[in-house]
């Protein structure tokens, strides 16, 4: 601390990083409220006030101050769960009991929750404003969520009489096959949930199997729980895109789906072309789910196909004003063609000027400055928060010049009339990425797609799996590209540069492309989630590329698809490049030729691999 005040006493007082410094004294000294008041008072505006006012409310809950903390928590902007939970506490404390449904809205989730939620749940549980039946709602939650840990946690909340054996969770879990194998009483209700359970993680593996091993207990089961344990093994058997996946999903009569599992449904439907089926797991979606673009998009196909064009021209009217992937594709079925409608909006030198003013835009550049990216960052998102179009533009500007690539496309991103599609899709390093474009015989437009969606221009950026650089390059995979092509004495740490980083990209999306047919959207696939996987989600026969996309087992992957090709439109457009309509760009997904080897399409090969695992 007293190294801590001897710096800060050569800290200006007027300087603009000041308030970090008052931000360090009281934030040491949470206890002293009077202290933690003056400063929120002084510094009202800014991202170092909401931060310590998360910090001050949690230390209040702990506290059990409920009248502070229930004073002072509709000030906060981003409350997270904890917040949440003390909040439900402390209106409980004060007799307050108009929210009880948001406070036994906490308890139904798969995730662990924070320490401070437990007592609400205590209180909730004694209060019988929680049931045993919410606890086996819970249990099931945590259980699909792959989160055994937390189910066994949950036991102390069943009766004892009820509750199943701690082990028998783990080995439902790590060993289905031989938890099933056992002698099962299908009556209890432990043995039950457990044993359902144990069906989903052996349909992650084999779906026949799991089939098998339910249908002798069916007439053992309820109809409700009949419905529950098809639409596991239906939403598994769909992520490994088995044909059996939608006899499964009818099996369930809709009934009981989560919106999770009806997204699956509505894949699989759509990977054997059935554009009822299609429809019917849309229709049966929540109002959020169904008003999500790729929903509004896909019930839109569905409608067309079934031929009920007006209803489907007027989805994708709606959609056609959106600047995204669904958005795209939308305008395209209406007979849209992408061009000269993205006008750019260029904001003047004076209002860039006055957004450099802006104290918490100051301080955001100033961080940046000193290279403390995510504090600036921070700094940088909350000062932007509630700015108009203009002023959102000039703020991505000025992020341009400073070289800040990726606060000026996400900042560009934020507009909602006024767009400047020059700013969104930043072109930097371009004599960099042409050169490598040309001699990997690859569209300039769909590499700067991909370095855009892979780092936002960031040449620093490091995932959190060890990828480097532009392109997000792993060091093995450089090493490898580096033997490929010839360079001895490689040194990771040379993937940070952008000239060598995009070399080793485009090499390597190139050799990803040549060894799947030559297709990009199978190339960007492989690209995020390694070539293996990319080969084996493919079927038999051909398929549209918009709807190997959309079926993607993993949701990081199936994302990136979407961006990349998406932002490969703009960037073509950018680049004067004749237009193409996004459809095309994706393509037909030509049939596997046969089964995919026990050690993957490109045996030996190093790949630029997904951290979700595999499926």
């Amino acid at each position: 601390m007293r190294r801590f005040e001897q710096f800060a006493a050569k800290i200006p007082g007027a300087h603009v990083l000041r308030p970090y410094i008052e931000y360090w004294r009281v934030a040491r000294q949470l206890d002293d409220d009077a202290r933690v008041a003056e400063f929120l008072a002084s510094y009202s505006d800014s991202w170092v006030a909401e931060r310590l006012r998360g910090d001050w409310l949690k230390d209040l809950g702990r506290r059990e101050n409920w009248a502070a903390y229930f004073a002072e928590f509709p000030r906060l902007a981003r409350p997270d769960a904890a917040h949440a939970c003390f909040a439900r506490r402390a209106e409980l404390a004060l007799g307050n009991r108009t929210a009880l449904d948001q406070a036994v809205g906490l308890w139904f989730t798969g995730k662990d929750m924070p320490s401070a939620c437990t007592p609400l749940f205590t209180s909730l549980l004694s209060q019988g404003l929680l049931t045993e039946e919410d606890v086996w709602r819970r249990m099931r939650l945590v259980l699909e969520a792959g989160n055994p840990g937390m189910a066994k946690s949950l036991l102390a909340s069943i009766p004892q009489e009820a509750r199943p054996a701690s082990a028998g969770i783990d080995r439902a879990y790590q060993e289905p096959s031989k938890y099933l194998a056992g002698e099962l009483d299908w009556g209890k209700r432990a043995q039950r949930e457990l044993g359902f359970h144990a069906l989903s993680r052996l349909a992650k593996t084999d779906s026949d199997a799991a089939a098998r091993g339910l249908e002798p207990v069916l007439p053992l089961l309820s109809v409700a729980d009949r419905q529950y344990v098809w639409g596991l093994l239906a939403t598994e058997a769909a992520r490994r895109h088995e044909p059996q996946a939608l006899l499964w999903f009818q099996k369930t009569g809709g009934v009981g789906l989560s919106e999770f599992r009806r997204e699956w449904w509505a894949r699989a439907a759509l990977r054997a072309g059935d554009w009822h089926s299609v429809l019917r797991a849309i229709s049966g979606m929540g109002d959020d789910g169904r008003n999500q673009p790729v929903w509004q998009y896909w019930q839109g196909r569905a409608l067309k196909a079934l031929g009920r064009m007006q209803e489907a021209n007027r989805i994708f009217a709606n959609l056609s004003r959106e600047h995204h992937y669904y958005g795209l594709l939308a305008g395209e079925e209406l007979g849209a063609v992408m061009g000269e409608q993205t006008v750019n909006i260029k904001v003047s030198g004076n209002e860039v000027e006055l957004i450099a003013r802006d104290a918490g835009i100051a301080r955001a550049l100033a961080l940046y400055e000193l290279e403390l990216r995510t504090e600036a960052t921070n700094e940088w998102i909350w000062a932007v928060r509630n700015f108009g179009d203009r002023q959102l533009l000039a703020a991505a500007e000025l992020a341009k010049s400073r070289n800040w690539h990726d606060r000026a496309i996400n900042t560009a991103e934020k507009t909602r009339e006024l767009h400047d599609f020059d700013l969104r899709f930043l072109a930097p390093y371009r004599e960099l990425a042409s050169r490598e474009s040309r001699a990997n015989r690859l569209d300039e437009a769909w590499v700067y797609g991909l370095i855009r969606q892979e780092s936002r221009f960031v040449n620093v950026a490091r995932s959190s799996v060890g990828a480097a650089g532009l392109m997000q390059i792993m060091p093995a995979t450089g090493r490898w590209i580096a033997q490929r092509l010839g360079i001895k004495r490689f040194n990771a740490k040379k993937l940070n540069e952008p000239e060598t980083n995009i070399k080793f990209g485009a090499y390597y999306l190139r050799h990803v492309q040549e060894s799947l047919d030559g297709h990009p959207v199978l190339a960007t696939a492989a690209y995020n989630a390694g070539p293996r996987r990319a080969e084996r989600w493919r079927d038999g026969g051909s398929m549209e590329g918009a709807i190997y996309i959309e079926s993607i087992p993993f949701t990081e992957t199936r994302d990136y698809v979407k961006k990349v090709m998406s932002n490969a439109m703009y960037y073509a457009l950018r680049f004067g490049q004749p237009s193409v309509l996004l459809a095309d760009r994706l393509g037909t997904i030509p049939g596997r030729d046969g089964p995919v080897p026990p050690g993957g399409a490109n045996d030996g090969q190093p790949s630029l691999e997904s951290s979700e695992g595999d499926s």
